[in-house]
């Protein structure tokens, strides 16, 4: 008798007949968004409403972070809670890559289907397909992301700059024509497609020398990589925002009654920088700029679609970054010339590629109506943490060794616990370690700043120690000062470097 009850009690107040408890999630990461992007993290030049509007309702993080200063690295982290440089071959992969997310461990998606929630991934992938670099792009590829606990997935295989430039939705290329069949090889011409490299005259956005962006022409832009075929397949760069809006909207419409993850892998603002023409000229800071207006537009229309099924208030959103900003990254686009004062990485030295805090610290932002209150909170957190945190949220046990680096970080991600995690090591182009407000970089022999792209690395021949609470800048180096300190840094990185990992 109580379901029936419960029922007619439901009609007379005008409730729901059938109330879903568990959250849906969604996890949307931006690509290469500094920590000064955004208008609520202190931008003046560029205005983000709907990611302020995120943030002034929700959770403002001033001290989450990547685990690494580069993409394929962090997204490791995000799937498998494990730090990316305890395994080889997951540094930023080419388009070609074989699968590098485990298949026999618990990831992050995995988590949620085993709660019983439907899954899907949209956006960009990067983290490899099939079992090998040889693969055949005309048929069935995997595993992939469906064999790492995603039921749906539509995606394209590594980023924006690199071939094949095709969408896949679960194991197949869409739209492929099998009379003009996909080859791609990341060593040697394929086809007769004119590389940027041989005709620049083809060009609508010139490649910067030395970055390896002159191979084949796909949309008027020379590409990493080679390929040849699936011209029917191939996407153009003004239409990656739409598609991937679309796909999403639709799996939160299909799934509005049944509890869901969706992680939405945007692509703004790699390069290239093409923003659809609604977008272009807009923010007066040229392509990057406009990009990230597209990017905030593109999350507006994500809540939106939440708004219209009812299920906004149900539902965790979690926006972040993979790594820093960079703006010289391939292509002559102005991002440069036309910045206007504006500060990517905010207060912070460097950005992507490097050790210092511009690298891995991000926009991280969480939004739950009813569950987490408007704030701001300054506890070092990671997005390895994910894992654990959300299967502790979903009461999903995970052995000791399962996610071996993550933890359970659900109370600071709620924004009940002001502390968050007590150490963290953070990979640019060498390995750092934070403790408790301080920052130790090891000393190395690597280049100091990065010519070709224009950024701080983090590397110098001395050891580099920052008091992160009076000196977020990482302007004075107190090594010196603070010997023991430094000991105590680095032999609490190599206990951690040394740590038994689960994944190895």
């Amino acid at each position: 008798m109580k379901p029936l009850l419960f029922l007619l009690a439901a009609l007379c107040l005008g409730l729901p007949a059938v109330a879903q408890q568990k959250p849906n999630v969604i996890l949307i990461c931006a690509d290469d968004l500094g920590y000064g992007d955004l208008s609520c993290y202190g931008a003046t030049k560029i205005h983000t409403p709907n990611l302020d509007r995120l943030a002034s309702t929700g959770l403002r993080l001033t001290n989450g972070h990547s685990t690494s200063a580069t993409c394929t690295p962090s997204r490791y982290a995000m799937m498998t809670g494990q730090y990316p440089w305890r395994r080889k071959g997951t540094r930023i992969l080419p388009g070609d890559a074989a699968l590098i997310v485990p298949t026999d461990k618990k990831t992050l998606p995995g988590v949620f289907k085993q709660a019983g929630y439907q899954t899907a991934i949209v956006g960009k992938w990067h983290l490899g397909l099939g079992e090998k670099v040889e693969k055949d792009w005309n048929q069935d590829i995997k595993p992939g992301p469906n064999e790492v606990g995603f039921d749906y997935s539509f995606i394209f295989p590594a980023t924006a700059d690199r071939v094949p430039t095709v969408f896949l939705e679960n194991h197949s290329v869409v739209a492929l024509d099998a009379k003009d069949p996909i080859a791609v090889d990341y060593k040697n011409k394929v086809g007769n497609d004119p590389t940027g490299k041989e005709h620049p005259e083809l060009l609508k956005m010139k490649s910067s020398p030395g970055q390896g962006h002159d191979n084949t022409i796909v949309n008027g832009i020379g590409r990493i990589g080679y390929m040849s075929g699936g011209k029917m397949a191939r996407w153009a760069d003004e239409e990656l925002s739409y598609t991937f809006l679309a796909r999403a909207q639709d799996f939160i419409s299909r799934n509005r009654k049944t509890p869901f993850f969706l992680y939405l892998a945007l692509t703004e603002p790699h390069v290239p920088r093409v923003p659809a023409t609604m977008f272009k000229d807009k923010s007066g800071l040229g392509a990057r700029g406009d990009a990230i207006l597209q990017l905030d537009w593109v999350v507006g229309e994500v809540i939106k679609e939440l708004e219209a099924q009812g299920i906004a208030k149900n539902t965790l959103v979690i926006f972040t970054s993979d790594n820093g900003p960079v703006l010289d990254d391939g292509y002559q686009d102005e991002a440069v010339s036309l910045l206007n004062g504006h500060t990517p990485a905010g207060p912070l030295r460097g950005g992507k590629y490097s050790a210092l805090e511009g690298g891995t610290r991000m926009p991280f932002i969480l939004n739950w109506p009813g569950k987490i209150k408007p704030g701001v909170s300054d506890a070092l957190l990671s997005q390895v943490d994910l894992l654990r945190s959300l299967a502790g949220l979903l009461k999903q046990p995970l052995l000791k060794q399962e996610a071996g680096d993550s933890e359970d970080q659900m109370r600071a991600f709620l924004g009940t616990d002001k502390k968050g995690r007590s150490e963290l090591v953070l990979q640019g182009g060498a390995l750092s370690v934070t403790k408790d407000g301080w920052k130790y970089i090891p000393a190395n022999k690597g280049a100091g700043y990065d010519a070709l792209v224009g950024i701080e690395t983090g590397n110098s021949e001395k050891a580099q120690l920052y008091n992160l609470v009076s000196d977020v800048a990482e302007k004075d180096n107190l090594a010196e000062k603070y010997p023991e300190k430094v000991k105590e840094l680095e032999a609490l990185l190599d206990k951690i470097k040394n740590k038994e990992s689960a994944h190895e």
